[in-house]
């Protein structure tokens, strides 16, 4: 029987545990450790996975010689300094979004990691449902023709209340972007996936609804929907955005806008996108994701469903069950993982990696800063990769 690969990983809030569930689900893979900020909660939250080992510092962790890879699923503010360690500690990393604070910061991850010969990835994971990869193959085989337009949102509401809180409303930790930090880049990055083409200048639009927030006096874990006595609550200023519009320009000259907002009642997990091409259009929602709608200008419009047998070719190993089974975003970074300890086996980052690299995180930092910038002066601004 073939070794396992084996794997640690360092932060455990919301994305922490779906990382490690993703990671079993492929049978090659043995999360051997855990890293927390202390090394009670490391014990609690390795005793909560059945993962053998358990580290108060993640420093620790990557001095274990048994681990090969590292998912990194630590907050915003951390990212760039615990991927450094990683690379330089010689191991694999799968590194959550995004991937730094700024582009400087990122640009000299791309650079560590490509001198490394380390294999990394950044977990854009909606890339890797079936019907995504299928528009893809659609695309890149001239099946939509031209792109003449592009436009969509990516809609939440569990930022809704002034009482919902989250350290993403903390700039020190997330950021001066969260909106389009936190959702705009996965749309951005699955949008110029799809496509093929670069953003190449934004104008933007942004605005905080919740200029004064009720911060939580002791720790609430996140969805969880808990509502607490006034008593037991500070006001906290905010000055991060809460919606935003962005237009866009692509490479091949075409034009579009998204709407991000973490303020929409009723919208859990809501990213939407049409593409209008010479062909064809398509459009695409993650709340429905085994569905993908084809427009036709002279012959009726389609539903295409999610079954292998319909995909193209190259899109069909993303399906793993027949048409009428759903699959959903659990299985966007198991089909992530996949390929990246794929080539963990082989041993070597390959030329053209079929997933989300750090170079794909440096661009989506580069586009978050760009939209700041125009909101900023209030004008179009070049995106500067």
């Amino acid at each position: 029987m073939a070794s396992k690969i084996s794997a640690g990983i360092i932060g455990t809030g919301f994305i922490g545990p779906a990382h490690v569930e993703a990671a079993r689900r492929l049978g090659n893979v043995e999360i051997l450790a855990v890293a927390e900020a202390n090394a009670d909660l490391a014990k609690a939250k390795a005793a909560a996975m059945s993962i053998p080992k358990s580290y108060g510092s993640y420093h620790d962790l990557l001095a274990d010689p048994d681990i090969q890879v590292v998912h990194n699923c630590t907050p915003n503010h951390l990212h760039h300094q615990v991927n450094k360690d990683i690379l330089a500690a010689g191991k694999h990393v799968i590194s959550e979004k995004p991937l730094a604070m700024t582009t400087k910061e990122s640009s000299e991850l791309v650079q560590l990691a490509k001198k490394s010969g380390l294999i990394h990835a950044v977990d854009f994971n909606y890339r890797y449902y079936p019907l995504i990869q299928h528009a893809r193959e659609m695309v890149k085989a001239g099946e939509v023709g031209d792109v003449f337009a592009i436009h969509g949102s990516y809609l939440q509401d569990w930022l809704f209340k002034e009482t919902d809180w989250n350290w993403r409303l903390v700039p020190e930790m997330s950021g001066e972007s969260r909106a389009i930090a936190d959702i705009g880049s996965h749309w951005c990055d699955l949008l110029q996936f799809i496509t093929g083409l670069t953003i190449t200048r934004v104008c933007a639009d942004l605005r905080t609804v919740h200029k004064t927030r009720q911060k939580p006096k002791k720790e609430v874990e996140t969805y969880a929907g808990k509502v607490l006595a006034p008593e037991d609550y500070e006001p906290q200023a905010i000055n991060t955005e809460d919606y935003a519009s962005v237009l866009i320009e692509l490479s091949n000259g075409a034009h579009g806008v998204f709407t991000v907002s973490q303020v929409s009642a009723g919208r859990k997990n809501r990213l939407y996108f049409e593409i209008d091409g010479s062909k064809c259009a398509m459009s695409w929602d993650q709340e429905n994701p085994n569905e993908m709608w084809l427009g036709h200008r002279d012959k009726p419009n389609e539903i295409l469903a999610k079954d292998p047998s319909l995909l193209h070719q190259a899109a069909r190993e993303y399906a793993h069950y027949p048409g009428g089974h759903s699959e959903g975003y659990p299985d966007g970074p198991k089909n992530l993982f996949r390929n990246v300890y794929r080539a963990v086996e082989a041993g070597v980052m390959p030329d053209d990696p079929d997933w989300s690299t750090f170079e794909d995180g440096h661009k989506e930092v580069a586009i978050c800063e760009a939209v700041l910038a125009s909101q900023k002066a209030q004008s179009w601004v070049d995106v500067k990769y």
